[in-house]
């Protein structure tokens, strides 16, 4: 849903395409709306995209303006959460069982998580204020997550911050930021040990 893509590239492969009539192949493209610009309304990516765009402007020398960053960075964490939250759509269609009939590439949680902050995290990492707000929202939305693996994922990309950071902020917003990181694997540490069996 929602993917740029040129003119001349394939939307959509038929395995054994010569069984396909003429109506049919109508009938599949009609379940496509092309148009010429991405929307919020069906694709979360591209939403995505623009408030890290409104940071990363917010973040550059010419403008300077931490509070704005950090306000993306307080509204991706919000749609990280609300994401978590939902049934993640099918990616496969089987009829009858066993013989796949769709793919559909969805974007999981780790790519949307990397989206929404990875370019953030990279050029924060001289912004102690930003910076210690993605560490914030990181431990929010771990605090929101069962999936243990989801969970390390999120400590992770913590470590990656704060090793971002390392000889480029002060020393006492560093200790601010290991505080956290504390806090944020401290949580994820418990809640493993409370799964485990």
């Amino acid at each position: 849903v929602g993917h740029f893509v040129p003119g001349g590239v394939a939307i959509m492969r038929l395995s054994r395409g010569d069984r396909i009539t003429e109506e049919r192949a109508v009938e599949l493209l009609s379940a496509i709306d092309i148009g010429p610009t991405r929307t919020m309304q069906q694709d979360v990516e591209f939403g995505i995209v623009q408030i890290v765009d409104i940071a990363l402007r917010a973040m550059s020398p010419a403008i300077n303006d931490p509070t704005t960053a950090i306000s993306c960075v307080d509204q991706l964490g919000c749609i990280l959460i609300r994401w978590i939250g939902r049934v993640p759509p099918r990616s496969y269609y089987f009829d009858p069982p066993h013989v796949l009939r769709i793919a559909v590439p969805w974007i999981n949680f780790n790519g949307l998580l990397d989206l929404a902050f990875e370019q953030i995290r990279h050029y924060a990492a001289a912004d102690a204020a930003v910076s210690l707000r993605l560490m914030r929202a990181l431990g929010d939305i771990a605090s929101t997550v069962s999936d243990p693996a989801l969970r390390e994922a999120l400590a992770e990309r913590g470590r990656r911050l704060l090793a971002g950071c390392a000889g480029r902020i002060e020393e006492n917003d560093l200790q601010r930021l290991r505080r956290r990181l504390f806090l944020l694997e401290a949580g994820v540490a418990q809640e493993d040990a409370v799964a485990a069996p």
